[in-house]
């Protein structure tokens, strides 16, 4: 399915807001920021006698804000992952012994992946049991 250019463009920006949201919430200041928001709030109780508006307005801006911020989280988790597989899939693909199966192995099923998970296992334990034999 291709892509119309006003598509593209608002997938970029969206791209663009994204990193540059998630950064500034992931940063130091942002926490800071919003501890000093939590400050004055705690303070200001006694001034509005620990109302219901009180709380209701520290409890809607809380979840306001982590709703939004975990779309932006994983929104760059699935874009860094995604780029890591990518390049786990080309250094398989680059060593000659490697084994070309395990490229795009995100995609299986998990039933798939525990099989491979067990083979593996089941050559580590191989290598140790070798590894033992030699010392002894």
């Amino acid at each position: 399915m291709a892509m119309t250019t006003s598509h593209r463009n608002a997938e970029k920006g969206f791209h663009v807001f994204a990193t540059r949201a998630a950064a500034l919430v992931g940063n130091k200041w942002a926490f800071l920021g919003a501890l000093l928001v939590i400050a004055f709030w705690i303070v200001s109780g006694p001034y509005f006698h620990y109302s219901d508006t009180w709380q209701l307005i520290i409890n809607t801006g809380t979840t306001v804000i982590t709703f939004l911020v975990v779309f932006l989280i994983q929104n760059t988790q699935n874009r860094d992952a995604r780029a890591i597989h990518l390049k786990l899939d080309e250094i398989i693909k680059s060593i000659d012994q490697a084994h070309n199966e395990m490229i795009d192995i995100e995609h299986l099923s998990d039933e798939e992946l525990q099989r491979l998970a067990d083979r593996y296992q089941r050559v580590r334990e191989e290598c140790d049991s070798r590894r033992r034999k030699k010392r002894d």
